[in-house]
């Protein structure tokens, strides 16, 4: 097998040739000079007496019994919150160990339940089971127990859900209006978090929230601090506070936790990996969830070195990232403007060192780096590295090398990638082509993108949402917007194509700029059809043009038009009373209608 020093041999070689981007001149893996933490804080060489590796193992290699439980209670076995989590999200996959594991957590281990707990496993239900009976039953054991669904997870969950089920989604607004209703501690929480938020922080604060007489518990102060998130001094202020302000409470691993997610912005990073240290420093860990929503954060502000920290960090600990989030930081890494080779590097060199096989999803991570910058020399040498370690290179592989030829403007090579993989016995799927077509179309190269597609169609290869979402962007890119309106309905009847959501709104947006809303309403149709919830922005002109004639135009619909459009459309209980507060006064004299709303889920 080719050894994965090899493979660093060979990124050491590409980075070594980048001048200028000294390696010791970026910002280096230890932490700020003035915060207390340094590359030789004693937590980088602790020895960790719980072992959530083996505890995991022994969940995910059993059925669950009377053994596993008792394996579970052995004194090795140490059940930590972060424990919990992280095996909890390790067995993602596997909803039904995921569910008995937490169950036991809950009834039968010593470890108080606690709301990020709960908020975890409700995520992991819903993405794996149908029918959602255990994810309703959780729900209610949260309810009964006063723990709180948090902003966050009900955002997500209610997102996903309103896709399958108008109905299951209201049911979930209800429920969680219920628990803020009903749960006294959230009113004053989010209380003190309008508060503070207001106000520089002073003693005059620290008095008022003195006199409160607040009712302090993790649940409570977590609730402050996710409410104080857009002010992240402050959040940690309160945090300081609260550990002064009474000699029985005491911090734990979640409120810790907790402020982590809330610091870790670019204005209080020296404060986030401060609190690093004073967490390690008490015996707590990062979980493993903060992480993954930690290290999302700074990829998506672009924080790229805090990021590579944060994985270097936690592939020292004992909950260490997996080859898929070793992967997913590459690609991110390969995304940005600005080439960070020595930061892949870093990363790489990591991965290795916790002595895991290079992964293929490890081995596309660095690939798809080198050629995002155009090291294709390089690159290669990774495909040579992947087939020597067993790894043939795929569509994905080579997608990836054709996005890098596109973005450095080699088209013709792109296109020479795809008769390559013909002729290796590696056929282009719909989104290697995808790439090569985007990639026309990106240089300008309207027409080439065009014949692309008809080459791709010839060999059999149908058409995709993404791949169409890129064919009406090209249309609407030259005017040509009926023809996109045209091509659009063609592909949904003859390819049974389900288009995005996006790709609606962005065509019906540009009918209705050339006064083809008639067009527009057919697509609103489509919508309703294909269980997309209605887009009635762009009609809200119409309603008002509707109180003057009905129907005056062949070209405008009516009123009752858009009515009829939008008719058994979840929502549709919402969008009425909008339209009947714009043109009440006007139309009654003119129309007459009833609208069922039956027809609309509750």
């Amino acid at each position: 097998m080719y050894r994965p020093k090899a493979v660093m041999s060979s990124l050491q070689n590409a980075y070594s040739k980048i001048s200028n981007r000294s390696y010791l001149r970026r910002v280096q893996v230890g932490f700020p000079s003035n915060s207390s933490l340094s590359i030789n804080s004693p937590w980088q060489f602790r020895f960790f007496t719980s072992k959530p590796e083996s505890m995991l193992q022994l969940v995910l290699q059993n059925d669950w019994s009377k053994e596993v439980v008792e394996g579970l209670r052995k004194p090795d076995m140490a059940l930590t919150h972060e424990t919990a989590i992280y095996v909890l999200r390790k067995l993602a996959k596997h909803p039904e160990k995921a569910y008995c594991f937490l169950n036991w957590v809950i009834r039968d281990s010593e470890l108080t339940p606690t709301s990020p707990l709960y908020n975890t496993m409700l995520k992991m239900i819903l993405m794996q089971e149908r029918p959602m009976k255990r994810f309703w039953m959780t729900l209610t054991d949260m309810k009964q127990g006063g723990f709180c669904l948090d902003e966050e997870t009900f955002m997500t969950i209610y997102s996903l859900l309103n896709r399958e089920s108008y109905k299951d989604a209201t049911a979930l607004t209800h429920i969680y209006e219920s628990l803020l209703k009903d749960n006294a501690m959230s009113v004053v929480a989010d209380n003190v978090s309008a508060s503070v938020s207001k106000r520089d922080w002073s003693f005059e604060v620290e008095r008022e929230l003195q006199d409160m007489k607040l009712p302090l518990s993790d649940n409570f102060v977590i609730r402050v601090l996710k409410g104080l998130k857009a002010h992240p001094m402050k959040a940690l202020s309160f945090l300081r506070w609260v550990s002064g302000a009474s000699g029985h409470y005491k911090h734990s691993t979640v409120t810790y936790n907790a402020v982590l997610r809330v610091l870790a912005r670019p204005g209080s990073i020296q404060e986030f990996w401060s609190v690093v240290y004073e967490m390690k420093e008490a015996g707590h860990e990062v979980d493993f969830d903060t992480y993954i929503k930690v290290s999302r954060q700074f990829q998506m502000s672009r924080m790229m070195i805090e990021a590579v920290k944060l994985y270097e960090f936690m592939s020292d600990g004992p909950f260490k990232p997996s080859a898929e989030d070793c992967s997913l930081l590459l690609k991110s890494l390969s995304a940005g403007p600005s080439p960070y080779l020595d930061l892949v590097y870093r990363v790489s060199r990591k991965y290795e060192s916790t002595g895991k096989p290079l992964s293929k999803a490890v081995y596309d991570g660095i690939h798809r780096y080198l050629t995002s910058v155009a090291r294709f020399d390089e690159a290669e040498d990774i495909m040579k590295a992947m087939r020597e370690d067993g790894y043939e290179p795929d569509n994905i592989t080579y997608s990836q090398l054709v996005f890098g030829l596109c973005k450095a403007k080699r088209l013709e090579e792109a296109c020479g990638v795809l008769d390559q993989m013909e002729a290796d016995g590696c056929l282009p799927d719909v989104k290697t082509w995808t790439v090569l077509i985007q990639g026309h179309f990106k240089n300008n190269e309207v027409d080439k993108a065009f014949a692309c597609f008809e080459n791709m169609l010839e060999k059999g290869i149908d058409i995709d949402s993404g791949l169409l979402d890129v064919m009406v962007g090209m249309f609407l890119s030259q005017n040509r917007i009926k023809e996109a309106c045209k091509f659009l309905k063609e592909k949904v009847k003859m390819a049974n194509v389900k288009p995005w959501r996006t790709t609606y709104k962005g065509l019906i947006e540009k009918l209705h700029e050339i006064k083809k809303d008639k067009e527009a309403l057919d697509l609103v149709q489509m919508m309703k059809k294909q269980n997309y919830p209605a887009y009635a922005e762009p009609f809200d002109g119409t309603v008002k043009d509707a109180k003057m004639n009905v129907r005056s135009s062949k070209d405008s619909p009516s009123f009752c038009d858009v009515i009829e459009a939008f008719c058994g459309l979840p929502g549709l209980k919402d969008l009425v009373p909008i339209f009947l507060k714009r043109t009440r006064k006007s139309m009654d004299s003119l129309v007459q209608f009833e609208i069922d709303t039956e027809t609309s889920p509750d």
